[in-house]
Parts: structure tokens; sequence; C-alpha cells
């Protein structure tokens, strides 16, 4: 039979219970092991301290809930303290005169995360924490908290009326996480909300807007809810979905360092009538947060990420399957493409030989035709990529009216229509360049265009006719007439640049997209370096030492060290790294493989000083290298997953080696000054 939660004997008031909130923990786990409660007193220890290491558990009014799931413990305990003196445990108005320990089976489902709950919805009333600050007794101090979590005595729960009202008054928020790449900060959000919404006993459904898709969140529980997250960096995708709802905003990287914050502001919004609100209007807008409350510069950057979002799709397939088509055709299908795919089938495949096509894989006629093929649907996606940034930025300024004419000016500025002149001189292509002022030149008319005034007759006509013929004649004519040559000028001269970039200037600029990809996993900085690389990637010319090829090289190696390198120092230095840190550390070899370097993050967040400045010096030392052996890669992601479609594989592996291995003694050599071992984890 499962034993009460609390027992007065695992009750101490007014007691001195140590200088600071490891002392407390340990003994109140003393308390929970002399009490019979405990199976193994050091796992039930080192799982609190280490839960401690990833956030802090104390709470505004003098209290703190520390907590874990631990192998030492069968069943769920809490054991609680009135500390005098009161001991700091983080938070944010002062040291806590009121600790609970909680503790919950390793095995067991989330009863610690319930009792929580119930304990943090007690805590907001105020008569609960007078009650435990006034009582002389242990036995009403823990009565009163079985009565918060629900697990009184029978014969105490026989008025049902006041506990089944509680449900009904529970608050309710819905949310929506996205990222440019959709493919770790937007579930990383997602989780950091809903674990503090259940600390804060509060319902919260999370649309997660990721690179896998979305299920939307039901009409019905966006209509209960009393406010909206939004977590996002890019545009909210049917946004009026949420509108009148009052609505806190931010970048997607918030939550994972302030979710608590988040929330609790969310709840005060939903109190406050002048709160901002997300507004209404016909159209499903996409911006990520309110005009009112929106600085220019987030504007600006949540607008160009949107763009970016949707493009890097295009470049990925583009680029793999250029690579796929190089690797089953050779280098040399550039010149045969177009007779493969015309005059041979699957019936009829060509002949590799008489093709002159040496590097043919297996010299298969079948290796070619596919080939040819891949080269074909790869060089269509990269036509594709500047028209779809241009626009996807419009959309991010004007909604689904920009789109039209945000993709005409992408097509401008890569001349997809191939316009020459008599002597075959192409009219001005300007690229990446061309196609972020034409993406926001589009927007930007079509928002403005939206909003005339006209007769009701004539407004069907808007979207689909109005909008897009006048901004398309208006943002066209500015493009060709007016930005055309100055903006192929600036390109032209950015590609003699990269062209003549050789020795010290190369590995210079490695290194420092190395630091950028580094500095923030996944944040600005890095999507800057990123999104320079894979646009390089997708103007680049055919050849294998193209400079755009060497710098994706350099970018997608200096991405992949700081997961890889944290991983390392979990194993070489085990003593300094929490519990979490090793599960973490585990991750971190698949991700920082596959060029995620989202999964330094949860590192990052816990040590910043130590762990930030240590990554990025590894991922400078790969980019430089990088650059040095003069490494290429045409997919512009996939890490190990994409090596045929590296030259120079053994520079690539000796760049991502001693950056890694750098990273992670600069981890352990900082982590190992002026700083206590952490305790090892429990075994299981």
């Amino acid at each position: 039979m499962m034993s009460a939660l609390i027992a007065p004997e695992l009750v101490a008031l007014d007691a001195d219970l140590g200088t600071d909130k490891h002392d407390v923990i340990r003994a109140l786990a003393q308390r929970v092991a002399d009490s019979g409660r405990a199976t193994d007193l050091d796992a039930l220890v080192a799982d609190a301290l280490a839960r401690e290491e990833v956030s802090a558990t104390g709470l505004p009014g003098g209290l703190a809930i520390p907590h874990c799931r631990t192998s030492g413990v069968d069943e769920p305990v809490v054991a609680f303290a009135r500390l005098s003196p009161p001991v700091d445990f983080g938070g944010k108005d002062g040291p806590a005169d009121l600790a609970f320990l909680i503790g919950a089976p390793a095995g067991g489902d989330a009863t610690h995360l319930t009792i929580l709950t119930k304990l943090a919805r007690a805590l907001a009333r105020p008569e609960f924490g007078q009650t435990l600050r006034e009582t002389d007794s242990a036995e009403e101090a823990a009565r009163t908290i079985l009565d918060a979590v629900g697990e009184a005595p029978a014969q105490s729960q026989a008025p049902a009326t006041a506990p089944e009202a509680t449900p009904a008054q529970k608050r309710s928020l819905v949310a929506v996480t996205a990222c440019p790449t959709g493919i770790a900060h937007t579930y990383m959000a997602a989780e950091a909300l809903q674990a503090a919404a259940a600390r804060a006993g509060v319902e919260i459904a999370v649309e997660t807007q990721g690179s896998a898709g979305a299920t939307p969140l039901p009409a019905e529980t966006i209509a209960k809810a009393d406010a909206a997250i939004f977590a996002v960096d890019v545009g909210v995708r049917d946004r009026a979905r949420f509108a009148g709802k009052p609505l806190v905003s931010s970048g997607v990287k918030r939550p994972i360092d302030d979710a608590d914050a988040m929330i609790a502001e969310a709840l005060a919004a939903a109190a406050d009538p002048n709160a901002a609100r997300v507004e209404s209007g016909g159209s499903d807008s996409t911006e990520s947060t309110s005009t009112a409350s929106e600085s220019w510069g987030a504007r600006t950057r949540r607008v160009l990420m949107t763009g970016v979002s949707y493009m890097i799709p295009f470049v990925a397939a583009g680029g793999l399957l250029i690579a796929l088509s190089f690797l089953l055709g050779g280098y040399d299908i550039t010149d045969v493409y177009g007779a493969v795919m015309v005059d041979n089938t699957l019936t009829n495949l060509p002949d590799a030989q008489a093709l002159g096509l040496e590097h043919a894989l297996f010299d298969s006629g079948l290796a070619v035709y596919l080939g040819a093929l891949f080269f074909v649907i790869g060089k269509t996606a990269f036509m594709l990529f500047i028209p779809a940034l241009a626009g996807y930025i419009a959309y991010a300024i004007a909604d689904r009216p920009g789109i039209a004419p945000g993709f005409i000016m992408g097509a401008l500025a890569a001349n997809l229509f191939g316009v020459v002149n008599a002597d075959g001189v192409a009219a001005p292509a300007t690229g990446f360049l061309g196609a972020i002022a034409g993406g926001v030149l589009a927007g930007v008319i079509a928002h403005w265009v939206s909003r005339w005034r006209v007769p009701s007759w004539a407004r069907g006509l808007m979207p689909v006719l109005v909008i897009p013929l006048v901004t398309s004649i208006l943002a066209g004519l500015v493009m060709i007439i007016v930005l055309g040559k100055p903006i192929n000028w600036l390109m032209e001269r950015l590609t003699d640049g990269l062209a003549a970039l050789d020795g010290t200037s190369a590995v210079a600029l490695g290194a420092v997209l190395g630091l950028m990809m580094a500095f923030d996993m996944g944040g600005p900085l890095n999507k800057v370096a990123y999104s320079f690389a894979a646009t390089g990637v997708g103007a680049a010319s055919l050849a294998t030492d193209s400079p755009e090829l060497r710098i994706m090289a350099a970018v997608m190696l200096a991405g992949m060290v700081p997961p890889i390198a944290l991983a390392l120092a979990t194993v070489v230095r085990p003593q300094l790294f929490t519990p979490a840190e090793h599960e973490n550390g585990k991750a971190g070899w698949l991700l920082g493989a596959s060029f995620i370097t989202e999964g330094a993050i949860p590192f990052a967040a816990g040590d910043p000083m130590r762990v930030i400045p240590a990554i990025m010096v590894g991922s400078a030392v790969t980019g430089g290298l990088s650059q040095l052996f003069e490494v290429g890669v045409r997919a512009p992601h996939g890490g190990i997953f994409v090596l045929f479609a590296v030259t120079n594989v053994l520079g690539y592996l000796i760049a991502l080696a001693a950056g890694v291995i750098v990273g992670a003694g600069m981890v352990i050599a900082l982590k190992s000054i002026g700083r206590a071992p952490v305790p090892a984890p429990a075994a299981s």
C-alpha cells in the first residue's frame, strides 16, 4: 500500500539546515532516509542537486521546491522545512524560508510534476503559506500539505464542493513556437513552456510550427485560452485564429532560458484589459508580434528569417540532388544531362563510355540516367530558391497577397526568364541581394495596396487581381530600372572577392564564420552565417572548387563542433558535468554529426561564461582549417551523412577532429577553474 506523501517525521519547523541550498537538500533527504522512505540516500541527494543545476527552484514569496525523479525512492515523497535562517534557492526576490523536497521514482510517471502543480497552486494562496509559517505543529503542517496535494485523510474530504470547483477555475494558455529552420529550437521552446506551465499549475497547448509541419491547435482550445504566447523567429502561420487573445511574444530562444517568466507574463496579460492583443483582421497575418510592441530591428529580423526558413528546403534539396547526380554520373554529367534526359529512358539506357563519362559509377548506364535526372531536378530547385526567398519575405510583410509579386521579383533577381540581347549578353542578375530587396519592395507595396478603400463589389478582386497586378508593375519597374544595375555591380564585386580569397584571407574568413556558428548555436548570428553559405551554394558554379562550396564546408563543419566537443568533454571529465548534462552529451554525438548545432544549448544555458567561449574557439579552429585544406561541400546540410558530396574528405575529417579536440579541451580547462566537481550520476 502506498504511503502518504508526507508525514510529521518529514517536517522540520524553524530549523537551521545549513547556509546554502545544498545543505538544505541533504538535510531534507536525510529526513526521508531516516523515515525509511529512501532506498538510496546518495542517489536522492545527487539527483536533487543535479536538478538544481538545470535551473533554480526558488519561487517568489520566500518559497523553494527542489524536486527530482530518482532511483533513491520507490514511492513519491515530500519533505518540508520552515527554515531559520532562510536560504537562497535562486528566487528572484530573495532567500526562501519554506522549502519542499519532492522525490518521485525514476521509472514512474510524472507524479512529481503533478505534485508540483498542486503545490504551486496552493502556494499562490496567501493562507497556505501563512498557515505553514504560523503553525507550531508538525502534524498540522503535514496535514496542510496533504490537503493541498489532494491526499488528505478521508474524513477531511467529505465536503467535496471546494475541490471540485478548482478545475473550472484553472487557467489555460496557448502557444506557438517556430524557428527559422524548425529543427531544434522549435521543440526545445515548446518543452520548456510546457514544463513551466506545469510548475505554475496552468494548462498550456503548444503548436510547434517546425520542419515536420504543424498540427494546428483545435479551435475550441484557442477559444477557451486566457492568453497566447508566440515564441517565434519567423511568421506565425494562420495567426488570425488567435485574434483578440492577450499576447506575449518573443524570439524562440527566450522560453528555453526563461519559460517561467513568460508564463507569468501571459497570466498577467490575461488579467490586464490594456495588454497587447493579437490583432484581428480578415487575412491570416504572418506577423509574429503585434506591431505595437515589435521594434523595427526585431521586425526586420523576423521578415528576413521567414524568407530564409522557406528558402532553405530549396537549397538543401537542390544541393543534395546535384551531389547525388555527381556521385552517380560523375562531374562530367553536366555536359550531357540534356541529351540523356531527352534521348534515353529506363528501357533505353545511355552508354557511359560513348558519352565520355569516365567517372560514372561502375560505368553503369542506369547510374548515368539517374544522375542526369537528379541533376535536372536539383538545378530546378536551385533556380527556385531565389524566387522563394523573395516571395516569402513579401509574404512575411503583406501575407498572401505578397506571395505572387514577391516570387516575380525573385525571378527577376535570378533572371529566370533568361533575358539576353542580340549579342547574348544577359540582363543584370541581382542574386540573393536582389531577392531581399525585391521581396521587401513587393511586400511593402502589397501591404500598402491591400489597405486601399474600395467599393464592396471590388473587394473580392483585390487579393486575386488588383494587389498582385499593381504590386508587380510598381515593384518590377523599380527593380529593373532603378535597382538592377547597382545591385548587379555589388554581386559581381562580392563574387570577385570570394574568388580572390586564398591563403590567410580564406583561413580568416573560415575562422570568423566558425565563431558566428558557435556564438549563439542556432540564433541570429548562426543563421546569418548559415544563410550566407547556403545561398552561396545555390548560386555557385558547377565547378567543384568554387569558393562558395568551400565556405559551405567551413560553416557546416564549424556548426558540427559544439555538440560533439561537449559530448567528448562529458566522457573525458565526467565529474565536471551534471547527470542531466551527461544525458545531453549522449545525444550530442548524433546531433553534432547531423549538423544540428542546437545540441549544445543545454550546456551553454547552464554555464554560458565557460561553455560559449570554449566552443567558439573550437569552431573557429575548424572553420579556419577547412579553408586551409580547401574542403568543399555541395550539400548544405547533413553533416557526416553527406560525405559523398565532400571534396577532400580527409581534410574534412581532420578539420572536424581538430576543432572538437580543441573545443573539448577548452571546456574542460575552463570548467576546472574555480569550480567544485559535480556529484557523479547515480547508478540506476
